[in-house]
């Protein structure tokens, strides 16, 4: 396909804006760019330990749950 020249490049993109739209290849574009914003953030080292910090003040260790379980099993 590097033997097309400029011209024809620009014939194919001219038919998949008429096929697909300009705002439909925008919210394509817009999603994608969020999908690998994610997954850098995701791959990022060390965020474990935010992950953890976070969870740890959602959940403060000075407050107790009290929390009756029963086997659903017997009738």
């Amino acid at each position: 396909m590097g033997s097309f020249s400029i011209w024809h490049w620009l014939i194919v993109l001219a038919i998949i804006l008429l096929v697909f739209g300009t705002k439909k290849l925008r919210n394509i574009g817009s999603d994608l760019g969020g999908a690998v914003k994610g997954f850098k953030d995701g791959m990022k080292p060390g965020e474990e330990a935010k992950t953890d910090q976070i969870q740890s003040q959602a959940a403060p260790a000075d407050k107790t749950v009290d929390v009756h379980a029963k086997d659903v099993n017997k009738s």
